[in-house]
């Protein structure tokens, strides 16, 4: 399924056979039958959508960034991707984080293909996460490897842990913003940046 790291730091492979026998030890665990008919199959069922939920540490967003283009004829100011969807997963109970990106930045002398800043928050959402790190992560990332002017990241999203469990409110969403470079020095920017977003 993925690497993961025991304690001598050496990576170790999980089959997906073991990850399976882990879901229908939980099967038990909650008071089900894991061999009755509706559930022969849900272990197999559930190692494949958590590859697919989990796809981000297979993925390098670094790599994703290297293709850029220079042909932008001085285009500098600054480059707004609304409205990117977020499905990611809460690390404390594994609920889902449901929500909407921002991504703005500011070029220095190359930009980069529209995608592929939506496959940045992509790769980051596809792995347990905290929104804050989340948030921060897309932006670092974005401004090292685009050696851009400026990065401001914004998520807007729904946590599950708090709608469905615990607190329970449903309306309740949570904001998160990230500034890098012009964006977090100067605040015309970032006030530009805002009123795009709203609208």
């Amino acid at each position: 399924m993925k690497l993961v790291k025991n304690e001598n730091e050496k990576t170790q492979q999980i089959s997906d056979k073991e990850a399976e026998e882990a879901f229908r030890v939980i099967l038990k665990w909650m008071g089900e039958d894991p061999s009755r008919e509706g559930l022969l199959e849900t272990p197999k069922r559930v190692v494949k959508a958590f590859k697919e939920y989990f796809k981000g540490y297979g993925e390098d967003p670094k790599a994703i960034l290297e293709k850029t283009f220079g042909d932008v004829e001085g285009y500098d100011d600054m480059v707004v991707q609304k409205n990117i969807s977020v499905q990611s997963h809460c690390e404390h109970h594994m609920a889902p984080i449901i929500g909407i990106a921002h991504v703005a930045y500011i070029p220095k002398d190359r930009v980069v293909g529209l995608s592929k800043l939506a496959r940045v928050v992509e790769v980051f959402s596809k792995r347990l996460q905290t929104q804050e790190r989340l948030t921060m992560q897309i932006a670092t990332t974005l401004m090292e490897s685009l050696d851009a002017k400026g990065v401001a990241v914004t998520i807007d999203s729904t946590h599950q842990c708090m709608t469905m469990r615990g607190i329970k409110k449903e309306q309740a969403t949570t904001v998160t913003n990230y500034y890098l470079g012009q964006f977090k020095d100067d605040l015309s920017y970032q006030n530009r940046y805002l009123r795009f977003i709203a609208k």
